[in-house]
């Protein structure tokens, strides 16, 4: 009895050491919900997640990929990948109140993957996981830019707006990233 309680302590130590190690600068900050009080530390609900950030705009040409990121979403969470997406109005194409932003994602677009507070993608008025994923990349140029990070938090590829979430260098991407 007391080995098999050393032995799920020594598991449950080894799963949380490699959670922490996930929990590089990335991730270790919270951001609000979207339309919500509630703050969210990415570190602590997504570590170990394979992870595709995308820059969200609510009147964007690019607006209808909300649909294929959903999709992707749907195709492969039960196999770790979780989409996050932060409007920004960086690109003056958000709307101003968080409720009509929230009403575009959830409503029009049936969005369920996790959609936070809008904030900045872009030089010094970025948030901190847009600050670090222009240094490991590049900040973005547009609205739908699309960060793919592993489950270690290390930034794999970046992907422009004209690529599709379905697209299948972007779908390729995720896959690898899900079966390393």
């Amino acid at each position: 009895m007391i080995t098999r309680f050393v032995l799920a302590g020594l598991a449950l130590a080894f799963v949380g050491e490699a959670a922490l190690a996930a929990c590089n600068n990335l991730l270790d900050f919270s951001h609000r919900r979207l339309a919500s009080s509630e703050e969210e530390n990415l570190c602590q609900s997504y570590s170990g997640d394979v992870i595709l950030v995308v820059n969200t705009a609510s009147r964007c040409g690019f607006t209808g990929q909300f649909s294929d990121l959903e999709a992707l979403y749907q195709k492969y969470r039960d196999d770790g990948l979780v989409v996050l997406g932060f409007p920004s109005d960086d690109f003056n194409q958000e709307l101003a109140d968080e409720e009509d932003t929230a009403e575009v994602c959830y409503i029009n677009y049936g969005v369920t993957f996790p959609m936070f507070a809008t904030s900045g993608v872009r030089g010094d008025g970025a948030n901190a996981l847009f600050q670090a994923l222009a240094e490991a990349q590049q900040a973005p140029r547009w609205n739908f830019t699309k960060y793919l990070v592993g489950r270690d938090g290390e930034v794999l590829a970046s992907f422009g707006s004209r690529v599709n979430p379905l697209d299948s260098e972007l779908e390729s991407a995720v896959v690898s990233a899900l079966d390393r």
